[in-house]
């Protein structure tokens, strides 16, 4: 599931048998944000309690995060919680940017609502966002939202040493891409 929008955003690829992440998985993709350029180091982390033991050590440092659910599955819903409190315990920054993403909007038999993952991100201080790794839809605004909001909390960036995480110059060279938010994007 969010290795489906990993795999979109930064391929612009989608496969249907795509097989979890195991352990953890890594890409690198170059954006452009309010006029910066953004190099972004992103770590996929597995989800299955087996690996749970891998995933503290990538939160350390980290100035973003996408926590992934899947709108036709309520299972996957409920479990956030047990993720933000895993991501609280190991992350080293109090200002880190989360994102909330319900995936699989082009599916019919939703089990969360919309309004529920909402609901959630503003009691968590997220922000917020549906997509669907298969149609695209809100796909790039996601990643997009979340570089953004890292670049306007500077404390995240300015002085970052470690060869991870968001890079910024401000040259637009190079860049062709851009995704539409369409009615998506919603800053909480």
């Amino acid at each position: 599931m969010k290795e489906s929008l990993l795999l979109r955003f930064t391929d612009d690829t989608f496969d249907p048998e795509l097989a979890a992440t195991i352990g953890v998985d890594f890409k690198v993709k170059t954006i452009s944000v309010d006029g910066n350029k953004a190099k972004l180091a992103i770590w996929d982390t597995a989800g299955q309690e087996r690996f749970r033991t891998l995933t503290p050590s990538y939160y350390r440092g980290a100035q973003g995060v996408i926590l992934v659910y899947d709108v036709t599955r309520r299972d996957t819903f409920v479990k956030l919680d047990n993720w933000l409190n895993e991501l609280e315990t190991y992350c080293t920054r109090n200002d880190i940017v989360k994102m909330l993403v319900g995936n699989k909007i082009d599916k019919e038999n939703r089990e969360v609502d919309r309004n529920e993952g909402l609901k959630f991100a503003r009691k968590h201080s997220m922000l917020f966002i549906e997509a669907s790794a298969k149609t695209c839809d809100g796909v790039q605004c996601a990643f997009e939202e979340l570089v953004e909001k890292i670049i306007q909390t500077p404390g995240l960036w300015e002085s970052e040493s470690q060869n991870r995480g968001v890079k910024l110059s401000n040259k637009e060279e190079g860049y062709g891409g851009g995704g539409a938010c369409g009615g998506y994007c919603s800053m909480l």
